[in-house]
Parts: C-alpha cells; structure tokens; sequence
C-alpha cells in the first residue's frame, strides 16, 4: 500500500513593536534575565493588561498580505496550562474569535509549479519565557524577559504534501512579514518558530490518519528533515502492522530523529475561556482599508514586476526577491547600468558567494550597490574584461577603494588596441603549428586552447571580442 502525506503547519512569528502586547516593557533581545518585566506581563494580583495598538495593525498587516478576511470583531481568550516559564498559569491568546481567517499564500515548487496553501486562521498572543537549563547541576532558570512579546500564529490548511512544500510555505511567509516590516523573522532568536502537523494516509483516501505534532523547529534545513523522518517512521510503523499515536514529539537535531516529548493536548484541554479583563476587540472599515494601503510592494508583486521590466529570468526574479533587502540592492545597482541581467548576474554569483563565505548578510556586504555597479560599468565601457573585473572584485571586498581606482593602481585596463593584440595572436599561431594543423583539420575546439595562449601572453588584458575576431581571421584563412 502506498501511503502520502498530510502536513499542517502552525507558525508562531514575534512582531517588532518595541513594547510588549499588554504592557510597556522592552520587547528588546539579549538583555539580562528577567529586566524586562513588570507586574503586568509577571501576572501579579490586581493588574489588568492594556492591549498594544501596533500588535493589532501589524496582525493586520500579514493577514490582508496573505489574502485573509479581517475580523471585524474579534477577542482574547485565557489557554490556560501550567509551566515553569508561565507567570500567569495562563497564556493570552485568541480562540473562537481570531483577529483573521481564510487566506492564502501561493508557493513557488522545484519544476516550477504554483501551489497554494490555505490559511485557516491568523490569531494574536504573548509569548512565555524562557527555560534555561543549567549544564552541571540539575537545576534550571527562568527568563521572563519575553514573557508577553507579541506573537502572531499563523495556521495553515492541511495543503502541504511533502517537506520540500513545507520549506517553501516557511520561506514565503518569512519573506512576506519581512517585507512588511512586522517581524525580523529570526530563527535563531526564536522570533520565527514552527509547529508541525503531520499524518500519512492511504494515497487516494480522503481521511486523516493519526496526527503527530513537532514541536519548536527553529531552521527550515530542520523542518524539513523532521518532516521527511516523521513521514517514513509513520509508514514504517503503518506497514508493520502498529499504530500511530497522536503525541508531541521534538527534532533531535543530532541524532536526525524526532523523539516522544508528551501526548497530545486537544483544545479542550486547555479550558479557553474569554478573557474577563480584555474587551472584543472592534476594528471598523476604515481602519481595515487605511491598513491596506500602506502595504508595501510584496515579494510575488515585486517579482513579477522584475521579470516585467527588468526583463529578469524567472530564476533571477525568485533569488533576488527572497529578501526585500537583495531586492533594494539589485534595484540600485540596476539603475546605474545599462544591462539589469549583468547586475543579477554579479549579485547571485560572485557578491552571494562572498557573503556566504564570510557569514554576512546583503545589508553587511562589504561592496556597496553603487560600487558594484562603477565595477560592472567598467565592463561595459571596455575598460576591463569579465576576468579583471573578478580580480577587482576580490580586491574589493578587502578594501574601501573604488573600482577604477584598483585598476589604474594594478595597471589592469584591458588591451584593445588591434595592432598589439595581432602581433601577440602572430605569435601564438607561429609557436604552435601542431596546434594550428589539427584545428585546421577539423579539431575546432582548440580554438579555446588558442583564446588562452593569447589571454595569457598579454596578462588577461586583451580584449576577448578582439582576441576572437583575430584568431578566428587567421586560423580560418590559411
């Protein structure tokens, strides 16, 4: 029997407003353990929360981005469960009512197929604390610092089919609240955490199998693997005759399995109740639509507008558009060149290997858009060629100097004088005679062999649309 899979995702996403949902502390990472609190988000006796503004438009923001339906009345509900790192012994979030519900996201696949996935609900909540566990002893501590962070959760249809699909889905949603501004979307921070659903089933069958949830992964390389795990020990297990227990287990990134963590709560379990102390939050029209128009060009609208005018690859536009801030930086080296497709070509080539070699992201490059852009105007002009200018390039990268001034200091402007570059292919074609009657003969792919005779006779300065015209006008008549 074959089986296939069913994956819901539940993605939990920190806002970067600079106070807490409920209160006015700090939401600011890295500070000391437990300075950013008060009696507010510690639930101290007699306190009542007052709900933050700017969580409720940034939660706006990602649901009209994803297609989703703003409640015009929504509320806040107590889940209430206990935990070392839960002041309260309960969690703010929202149930019945959420902020928003019934949108989608489309997602680009390896053949290049467009998929939707649903959204079922996007809803607001705190975040808790934070255990951390002491190495020597058994004894652990809490941090209440991001005790009561905003958090949006974002709750997918059960759409996705494959750990690939769920890699893309995570990397769509990132790529959205970052253009939007709302969230650094910072996995290792824990600013953009994933829960996973996942089941098999016969393929063909309509019913869910037993469900098993993976809890906290905080990598896309992560997600997938647990998904890719999960879904072969739940055929496995189906196959040999034993059953799936709904359960929540964890990634064990080291051994590359998941493990059993608990059983799994249902709703019911945490006994959600509306919270006494907050109102239904009532959003009108108005504010919906003043909302709406601030949204920013998002990454499908910007991708197609580079293919558009542009005239970019359909590869080039989904690289460069991943990140609003390799898309900034395209568009302003774009602009000061002649040819965009030369600036993509550069970006994604040599300047995203230099940042991943050296662990930067493209806001740290060490060359700036502009330089860039005077290094490939370089190119165009004929002053060096493509060879040069990645020698320029890496001098670059170690070094504030411009392009032009790298090469007039190295003496590197490429040769374009004819008569000088013809005495050299003269030269070339005399010293190899051998070389000369086989490509005459029918072996033509020497003429490459030829092309760097002459490139390194004249130290890579020749020009190449030079050295090729020559060659070819002495090779081809005898």
């Amino acid at each position: 029997m074959k089986f296939e899979p069913v994956i819901g995702l539940e993605v939990h996403a920190q806002l970067k407003t600079n106070a807490k949902i409920f209160c006015g502390c700090s939401t600011a990472f890295g500070a000391p353990p437990n300075t950013h609190v008060c009696p507010v988000c510690l639930g101290m006796p007699g306190v009542l929360p007052v709900l933050n503004k700017g969580v409720v438009e940034y939660a706006m923001k990602m649901a009209l981005a994803t297609n989703c339906h703003v409640e015009g009345t929504s509320r806040f509900a107590r889940k209430n469960y206990f935990y070392p790192d839960l002041p309260k012994g309960y969690q703010i979030s929202q149930y019945e009512l959420p902020i928003a519900r019934n949108g989608h996201v489309n997602i680009t696949l390896e053949d290049g197929t467009v998929k939707k996935i649903g959204i079922t609900r996007i809803h607001m909540e705190e975040d808790a604390g934070k255990l951390v566990h002491d190495p020597n002893r058994p004894v652990s501590y809490v941090d209440y610092n991001r005790t009561g962070v905003p958090l949006i959760e974002i709750v997918s249809e059960p759409d996705i089919c494959s750990p690939e699909e769920a890699g893309a889905y995570l990397r769509q949603l990132r790529s959205i609240l970052r253009y939007l501004d709302i969230s650094d979307g910072n996995m290792e921070e824990g600013s953009f955490r994933c829960d996973a659903n996942v089941s098999v089933r016969p393929r063909g069958t309509s019913e869910f199998g037993t469900r098993t949830e993976l809890k906290n992964l905080n990598s896309f390389k992560f997600v997938e693997k647990a998904l890719a795990y999960e879904i072969d020990r739940q055929i496995e297990a189906l196959a040999n005759g034993s059953l799936v227990v709904q359960e929540t287990r964890l990634w064990d990134s080291e051994k590359s399995r998941t493990i059993s963590m608990r059983g799994k709560e249902e709703a019911h379990d945490y006994r959600y109740f509306p919270d006494p102390d907050l109102v239904p939050l009532v959003i009108d029209r108005a504010w919906i639509k003043e909302v709406k128009k601030s949204l920013p060009e998002l990454p499908d609208q910007r991708r197609q507008r580079f293919v558009r005018d542009y005239n970019l690859p359909e590869y080039d536009a989904d690289v460069l558009t991943a990140s609003r801030e390799t898309a900034d930086y395209f568009e302003q080296c774009a602009a000061l060149i002649s040819n965009p497709k030369t600036a993509s070509n550069w970006i994604m080539g040599e300047l995203m290997g230099l940042l991943n070699a050296k662990g930067l992201s493209i806001t740290e490059s060490p060359i700036s858009a502009k330089r860039l852009a005077d290094l490939i105007k370089l190119i165009e002009e004929g002053i060096i060629s493509g060879k040069i200018a990645k020698t320029v390039f890496d001098e670059m990268a170690d070094s504030d100097r411009v392009a032009k001034t790298i090469v007039e200091e190295k003496g590197l402007v490429q040769v374009s004088d004819e008569s000088a570059i013809e005495e050299t292919v003269a030269r070339v074609i005399e010293n190899h005679p051998e070389e000369v009657e086989k490509y005459r003969g029918g072996k033509t792919k020497l003429f490459g062999f030829f092309v760097g005779r002459v490139m390194k006779e004249t130290g890579g300065k020749a020009n190449p649309q030079v050295v090729n015209r020559l060659l070819k006008n002495r090779l081809d008549n005898k």
